[in-house]
């Protein structure tokens, strides 16, 4: 694992370094080919449903049901010198299974947003100022029978703030984003976790008798290099892919320990409304141990399980209304 993310991090350097320097004739685009300048936008939202049922199924099993609702909003503006992206994509997710209560099983609230001013008229590359931030709706637990939640809404929340250098204003499908210079902010905005140190941020000191001296922090600062390249086109007929990968070191703590976050999906779409999705999310944060205990005289923390890949993946099947479609057919004598 040392071996790769350091691997990730040379990568990472040497194209933060070089990356005006890049002729353009390596991505096979011509400079001068026409741009589609101004507004577009895109507004869905979707409905996935899976459901399971078992009736003398002498293979066992158990009856479950689980939904998703989603929206996701972009608005791309451009000209000729500049342009600005920006999105929304909302996730909330629950599962049922027999006998068993409720349970989360997706959150997101993601917003993203950057702006780029030309390099020169015969770049592909551009100044770049990038924002975004992720949190979630509800608590989060261990287990459906859990009361004790290990996250909650902005615990945690993060902030990415930055400025660097993007390739991919001619195209759609394809970006690169490189900054040297990013303020990642950590926030444990809930009481409880932030005394617990969840997440990287410093947890509470207590005296001899458990009584708290100083509570926990609730936000955490990092500064460091922040590399992302997100790849959308349709590689095949009706099914597109989204991949999105994020590469973040810190320089003042625990420099070369890479960060990573990368998600990737596939949309595949039957008709007009049905859509079927198949995606990947892969994380892995050095500041988020797997297990860690407490000296009770010390209040020192002891890591007993260091960080671990995270991922999780999802199969659904649902509908999905393009909303521009429809305010667009209504306006339609």
């Amino acid at each position: 694992m040392q071996s790769i993310k350091k691997s990730v991090l040379v990568f990472t350097l040497l194209f933060s370094i070089g990356i005006s320097a890049q002729p353009d004739s390596l991505f096979l685009i011509k400079p001068k080919e026409k741009l589609n300048l101004g507004w577009n936008t895109k507004n869905e939202v979707g409905f996935y449903l899976n459901q399971v049922s078992f009736s003398n199924w002498n293979a066992g099993g158990t009856n479950s049901i689980s939904a998703i609702l989603s929206g996701k909003a972009s608005a791309k503006y451009k000209e000729e010198t500049y342009f600005w992206n920006s999105s929304l994509n909302l996730r909330y997710g629950l599962n049922k299974q027999e006998k068993q209560s409720l349970f989360k099983t997706e959150d997101v609230i993601e917003v993203i947003s950057n702006f780029g001013i030309e390099k020169s008229p015969e770049s592909n590359w551009f100044y770049s100022a990038r924002f975004s931030f992720n949190t979630q709706f509800a608590n989060g637990y261990s287990s459906p029978d859990d009361n004790n939640p290990i996250s909650r809404f902005m615990a945690p929340g993060y902030v990415f703030l930055g400025a660097g250098m993007e390739y991919g204003r001619h195209i759609e499908r394809f970006s690169l984003y490189a900054s040297p210079l990013t303020l990642k902010t950590t926030f444990v905005l809930d009481e409880a976790l932030a005394n617990q140190g969840a997440f990287g941020v410093k947890p509470a000191i207590y005296d001899m008798d458990g009584n708290i001296v100083k509570k926990g922090e609730n936000t955490r600062q990092e500064f460091g290099m922040l590399f992302t390249g997100q790849f959308e086109d349709e590689v095949f007929e009706n099914i597109k892919l989204n991949s999105r990968l994020r590469l973040y070191t810190d320089y003042l703590v625990n420099f070369g320990n890479v960060d990573v976050d990368w998600e990737v999906n596939l949309d595949m779409k039957v008709n007009k409304f049905v859509q079927a999705t198949l995606g990947s999310h892969l994380r892995y944060d050095h500041d988020i141990k797997a297990e860690v205990e407490t000296n009770e005289i010390t209040n020192e923390e002891v890591v007993v399980e260091g960080p671990k890949i995270q991922w999780k993946q999802l199969l659904g099947v649902g509908v999905v209304v393009d909303l521009d479609s429809i305010v667009a057919g209504s306006s339609e004598p």
